[in-house]
């Protein structure tokens, strides 16, 4: 009997599967406090040259006298709006011949660049960027950091991957914990720069959440796997809203990390309370070991089912080939090239306005909770809507709104006043409102456009192309610091909004495959969309993603009555 048909009468989604469910949840929260920490954790605040004749010198004016020394020290330069402040990087070259006017600044002084500085302390007690004064030139290093954070996530997954096909998913998931908890307590106490970065590549590294989700997935029975892909996207948003809660109350970015670190331990409890797949069991010929996973399921679940239900004929396996035979197909390639730049351009939006939250006017905290809210949003639209409007509509709709909502901010930001700057705050929210939305619907449709027997390595190529997004979308969110004006401060909302647009108008071209009997070779893709043929209900092949969280199945298990089911692997995550 096939898997598919025992979860069927397991019961798709009983008890057993359900418990399972939440506790491979979790990790998608740890998840989610972990990746978007570097909010908080690498946050630029406002800073100024220290006064080398003051020994306690600080940001915040300490009186009539202290401010008489800053304008004596630090030169005023105008912002984007036309209003004086004190430069971030440069003072006067002061001496003892030195006249000064009525402001108490110097008069005919040469300025030069300081190594040592204040920072302003209203919002963050510190952060890795005071700590190391990665500041004045040096800017790039947060992008750079959070680059590495993302090659780790791309590395990483992908070599859990293969080990969780060959040793085991839960053998993969022991390691995975490990990694994610070292480099989590590393990133707190990291003296310098370099083992920073290494840690958080760790973090990213572990892929923690692939080989816990794919074990609880793997027995959820097909018409379930929409729901549970699209619900888990919610536990990645608690995470948000925890992180939001502990860097409010922890405005060091050390604490901040070590409080974050802390509860990762308990994941190790997963030792003893997770089982192994059966599918992988299955694959590996391990009937017997399958079998006492899948009793315990039924007696949990209330069912009863024959003994020694798994054999030889449970193990699903079909052909596979390459997805380049997609490209030697004109009409195949335009659609492959298509779907590789929604996934690059979602993954790279999504990424980079979670990430450029801490570049927006006004209260961060304010901001992030908002931001997570708005994406929390999104999942509940899809969860509600995506087999009722279908992909097309949804995935295109979102894409469009969020990329004009970005694109507008080019108005607030250079032609609005300054009070207006909320206007902009809510832009950006509703871009992530959109691209949140668009990013759980790529990974259902994609899936679904891939002929059955190029589809593992036409996910696999798609997610490789949504790291390449999430890996540059750091350097886009901090375009503002490397370009002056105002037109610097709108330039990452402006790519990430004309991206959108684009990306969106082109997935008008790819076919609808919500209710329609899916491809399984070339040319049925070829001929897929031609006519309203073959014409049913049908499940979604895979869950959204964890963006941490994109799980990457390397074989997809199909829905009765369409194709052949396969068995499910963990290959890739991005919402990592």
């Amino acid at each position: 009997m096939k898997f598919d048909e025992i979860t069927s009468l397991l019961g798709e989604f009983g008890k057993y599967q359900k418990i399972l469910y939440v506790l491979v949840c979790l990790p998608a929260t740890f998840s989610g406090l972990q990746i978007l920490s570097s909010v908080f954790s690498l946050s630029i605040p406002k800073h100024r040259c220290n006064l080398p004749t003051v020994d306690n010198d600080t940001y915040e004016v300490q009186g009539q006298w202290h401010e008489i020394l800053i304008n004596r020290s630090i030169p005023l330069v105008k912002d984007d709006v036309g209003v004086y402040e004190y430069s971030d990087c440069d003072m006067f070259a002061t001496n003892q011949n030195t006249s000064y006017n009525e402001l108490n600044m110097p008069v005919n002084t040469s300025e030069k660049q300081c190594d040592k500085w204040v920072y302003d302390k209203s919002t963050f007690e510190s952060t890795f960027i005071t700590k190391a004064n990665l500041i004045c030139g040096q800017e790039i290093a947060r992008a750079n950091a959070n680059m590495i954070l993302m090659s780790g996530i791309l590395i990483g997954a992908t070599s859990i991957g293969i080990i969780s096909d060959i040793f085991g998913r839960k053998k993969a998931l022991l390691l995975s914990i490990l990694l994610y908890v070292v480099g989590s307590f590393g990133s707190a106490f990291a003296p310098n720069y370099a083992l920073f970065v290494t840690c958080r590549f760790l973090v990213g590294f572990s892929s923690i959440f692939t080989a816990a989700f794919v074990i609880g997935m793997e027995l959820v029975g097909p018409s379930q796997r929409v729901a549970a892909g699209i619900i888990i996207e919610f536990f990645w948003c608690i995470g948000l809203y925890m992180l939001c809660t502990v860097a409010y109350f922890a405005r060091s970015w050390d604490m901040l990390h070590l409080v974050l670190a802390c509860p990762t331990v308990l994941l190790f409890a997963y030792i003893w309370i997770l089982p192994e797949s059966p599918r992988w069991l299955i694959s590996k010929g391990r009937y017997k070991d399958a079998n006492e996973i899948i009793q315990k399921c039924a007696r949990v679940n209330g069912v009863t089912i024959p003994e020694n239900i798994v054999g030889k004929d449970s193990d699903e396996n079909t052909e596979k080939e390459s997805v380049l035979k997609m490209l030697t197909v004109p009409k195949l390639l335009i659609r492959t090239l298509i779907i590789y730049l929604n996934w690059t351009v979602v993954s790279m939006v999504y990424y980079g306005l979670s990430l450029n939250v801490g570049n927006l006017n006004g209260n961060v905290y304010v901001n992030f909770a908002i931001n997570s809210s708005m994406e929390l949003g999104a999942y509940l639209l899809c969860l509600l809507t995506l087999n009722k409007v279908g992909r097309k509509v949804l995935h295109a709709g979102t894409m469009i709104l969020g990329g004009v909502a970005c694109l507008c901010t080019i108005f607030t930001v250079l032609y609005a006043d300054k009070s207006l700057y909320w206007v902009t705050v809510v832009l950006s929210n509703v871009g992530k409102f959109g691209v949140s939305a668009a990013y759980a619907v790529i990974y259902v449709w994609s899936a679904e456009l891939f002929p059955t027997k190029v589809r593992n390595s036409g996910m696999g190529s798609s997610v490789m192309m949504a790291m390449v997004g999430s890996t540059v979308s750091p350097y886009v969110a901090d375009l503002g610091r490397f370009v002056d004006g105002s037109f610097g401060k709108a330039l990452p909302l402006i790519v990430f909004g004309g991206l959108s647009v684009t990306a969106g108008l082109l997935s008008l071209f790819l076919p609808e495959t919500n209710g329609r009997v899916l491809p399984e070779t070339l040319e049925d893709a070829v001929n897929f969309g031609n006519s309203k043929a073959s014409v049913y209900k049908v499940q979604p092949l895979l869950p959204t993603p964890s963006h941490s969280k994109q799980l990457l199945y390397k074989e997809m298990t199909q829905v009765e009555g369409s194709l052949p089911a396969t068995s499910v692997t963990p290959m890739m995550l991005t919402k990592e």
